[in-house]
């Protein structure tokens, strides 16, 4: 719930010209700002972005050589 709260409050009113259009304008949403520049807390990690988490927890499953 939160996730869309914060959605209709970035798009707002915003009326697009095709579904194509709105279809990239949320994807660039999702993507670049809220995937790449939103921080959250996480108990080991600290405030990171969800995609430095991916990074970080990928890396700390990766087997040892």
């Amino acid at each position: 719930e939160s996730f869309f709260g914060l959605l209709k409050a970035e798009i707002g009113t915003t009326v697009w010209e095709s579904h194509e259009a709105a279809r990239a304008d949320i994807f660039c949403f999702i993507e670049v700002e809220y995937n790449r520049t939103r921080l959250r807390k996480h108990p080991e990690y600290g405030y990171v972005t969800p995609l430095e988490t991916r990074a970080l927890v990928t890396q700390d499953l990766a087997p040892a050589a």
